[in-house]
């Protein structure tokens, strides 16, 4: 999103506000770069119960345990083990450490319910995703579609929500006179969020990354999603989700990036889950999946082999 990109598309939008836009109070600025890399997971590890943050010195030294074990230029553990890490760590960018807030560094992303884990899924649930998981055994291969979206280049940890991930951690976030443009390094995604009323209405097209609307509540950019098509790095939420999304500048340099998830139909409870950001001057490179990703049709490819010698 340079400054030409940002002219164009505020010149392009800017006469399809929608009515009652509010404009943003003064406040600190949620615009420009944002890290969120960390180590700390979306769920509280076992050996964490009951502990919602632990000390520096705590942290740092599980910190460490992991990026041992994670280390992809080991070559302990056989030739099956070494061929699983085949892409050199010098790729990856997970961060270094546990992610600080709430007095502490973070056990979990999660921070209610407050044992830090998802809450259970509905019975529906558990037999929608089991008979998903079935279809993937079963139909591995068929057509394009039985691969992930990552495979297809469609979406990654870029969500919404947004939750850290292996690499590309990185998301930009622009103010215009009526929208706010969220883009994330991960495969090239780019929200645009309408600052409208809070009135909703039923989306008539469903989208991979729903239907958003933003409002500003004091110092906090809330958007409010529904509308679907198939949430993304949520496991076992469905097309019922209602994502709420917030964005609130601590200071300068931090920016909470909290969510909340409503699915009544996938889960026995909502939850939500806190993502401290940081201001980065780190460049966001363009994530080009599609160039020379001959991946998924040598897989498609080899499984027709498989057919014609059955």
């Amino acid at each position: 999103m340079g400054g030409v990109n940002r002219v164009l598309m505020t010149a392009l939008l800017a006469p399809a506000a929608l009515g009652g836009v509010q404009p943003a109070p003064s406040r600190l600025s949620i615009e420009g770069v944002w890290n969120f890399s960390t180590l700390t997971p979306l769920e509280r590890p076992a050996e964490f119960a009951n502990r919602p943050v632990i000390s520096d010195a705590e942290a740092a030294a599980w910190a460490n345990s992991q990026i041992v074990r994670d280390d992809r230029d080991r070559r302990d553990g056989g030739a099956a083990l070494d061929v699983s890490r085949a892409v050199n760590d010098y790729w990856f960018d997970r961060g270094t450490a546990l992610a600080r807030g709430r007095g502490g560094r973070m056990t979990s992303l999660i921070v209610d319910p407050p044992d830090g884990r998802m809450p259970a899924l509905t019975p529906a649930a558990r037999t929608r995703v089991a008979a998903a998981a079935a279809a993937v055994r079963e139909h591995p291969s068929d057509g394009p579609e039985d691969r992930s979206l990552q495979e297809r280049c469609l979406s990654f940890n870029a969500g919404p929500p947004m939750l850290p991930g292996v690499y590309n951690n990185i998301v930009e976030i622009e103010e215009m006179p009526g929208y706010i443009v969220i883009f994330n390094e991960m495969i090239h995604d780019a929200r645009l969020v309408p600052l409208a009323d809070s009135r909703r209405t039923p989306p008539v097209l469903r989208r991979w990354q729903g239907v958003p609307r933003g409002r500003w509540d004091g110092p906090t950019l809330v958007v409010d999603s529904t509308g679907f098509l198939q949430p993304l790095n949520l496991r076992g939420a469905d097309a019922e989700l209602h994502l709420i999304e917030r964005f609130t500048p601590l200071d300068a340099n931090t920016l909470l990036y909290s969510f909340t998830v409503d699915d009544a139909t996938a889960y026995a409870r909502p939850w939500t889950a806190e993502v401290p950001m940081t201001r980065t001057n780190d460049r966001i490179f363009e994530y080009a999946c599609h160039e020379g990703n001959y991946a998924l049709p040598d897989i498609l490819r080899g499984a027709r082999y498989e057919d014609s010698h059955r």
